[in-house]
């Protein structure tokens, strides 16, 4: 590798990978309004999500990979504000009108939230949240009933006929998941984001939704855009890899590639403190410091404070993101061979 090539623009490299995106996100930057004014939690980061593929934002808590996902579906909180662009069939969904983006939402972007515990309406039977999407479209109350029985059955719930009139506090952990999952399938999306889906699972059922939702993907021909901080949940089901870091991607490329040879020292950090992605037998590395907050971010590269091969460089440049190898890039001043 030649380190001395020249710097690309970041929407340029990253957004080459794949021909015809479904998203095109480009130059995203979010502020948040802080105490002490706004903060970027979010900085200038640029990636696509391909029709049938799945593509999986890592890092630590606070990286913005919640953030990004939140900002595609418009779920942002009040009082932040968003630049770049999103392409969606032609459309920036940063200026698209509200009424606009609420249509969007289940039809064309679905979202599986972290918590389905907290996301699910204790008050409403399971079977009305997952129809609710085909009521507002005016299906008749029969087949709402029949076609939410059916996707309860397809996302793996016993005995659905009975099952869509209980209450979530009726279901599972590992249920009430799958019955996000149905929710999110119920307005047939090209796109579901879902957010840490498997955090709160113990490992057995955390398998069984991965499977699942690799299923789905294939079955349906979606995309999926898969936030998560457990790279074990990406070598399993990411196409694509997007690393994030203090609100910044640091590098990009194919799952594969990038968990079995990181050209970044922060993925690296990540993939050696999870021994199990790559080797049974290897001993955990433990990451080295804790994560930068955005409101604190330092100057330099943001990783510096914690890099063993930081140099003067990389404590007063930005590192700009560059093509290491075919479809990899990378936004670091010394990045290992990748």
């Amino acid at each position: 590798m030649n380190r001395s090539s020249n710097v690309t623009d970041p929407s340029s490299a990253v957004l080459d990978a794949e021909p015809a995106p479904l998203l095109r996100v480009e130059h995203l930057s979010i502020d948040l309004p802080g105490p002490a004014g706004q903060v970027r939690v979010v900085d200038d980061v640029s990636f696509t999500v391909a029709e049938g593929r799945t593509t999986g934002l890592i890092g630590e808590s606070g990286s913005g990979k919640t953030m990004t996902a939140t900002a595609i579906i418009g779920l942002l909180p009040a009082g932040a504000a968003v630049s770049g662009r999103m392409a969606w069939h032609g459309e920036d969904l940063v200026t698209m009108a509200e009424q606009d983006r609420r249509r969007l939402r289940g039809r064309g972007i679905a979202m599986i939230f972290q918590d389905p515990q907290a996301a699910l309406d204790p008050t409403q039977t399971i079977g009305r949240q997952v129809g609710e999407i085909l009521r507002r479209g005016g299906m008749p109350a029969k087949e709402v009933r029949r076609t939410v029985i059916d996707l309860l059955d397809r996302v793996g719930i016993p005995n659905p006929e009975t099952r869509h009139a209980q209450y979530p506090h009726q279901y599972s952990g590992g249920l009430r998941q799958r019955a996000m999952v149905a929710t999110a399938l119920a307005g047939s999306p090209q796109l579901i984001l879902a957010d840490e889906p498997t955090t709160a699972l113990d490992v057995t059922v955390q398998a069984r939704i991965l499977a699942l939702l690799r299923r789905v993907r294939d079955e349906e021909g979606m995309a999926m855009l898969l936030v998560s901080h457990d790279l074990r949940v990406m070598a399993h089901v990411a196409d694509e890899v997007v690393v994030m870091y203090a609100g910044r991607i640091c590098e990009v490329g194919s799952g594969r590639e990038v968990l079995n040879s990181p050209a970044h020292p922060y993925t690296r950090a990540l993939v050696v403190s999870v021994p199990a992605v790559r080797s049974k037998t290897a001993i955990a590395e433990p990451l080295p410091g804790n994560p930068v907050s955005p409101a604190e971010r330092p100057s330099g590269c943001p990783f510096h404070p914690r890099c063993a091969k930081a140099q003067d460089r990389c404590r007063s440049e930005v590192p700009q993101m560059r093509q290491v190898a075919a479809g990899r890039q990378v936004a670091c001043h010394f990045p290992e061979e990748a």
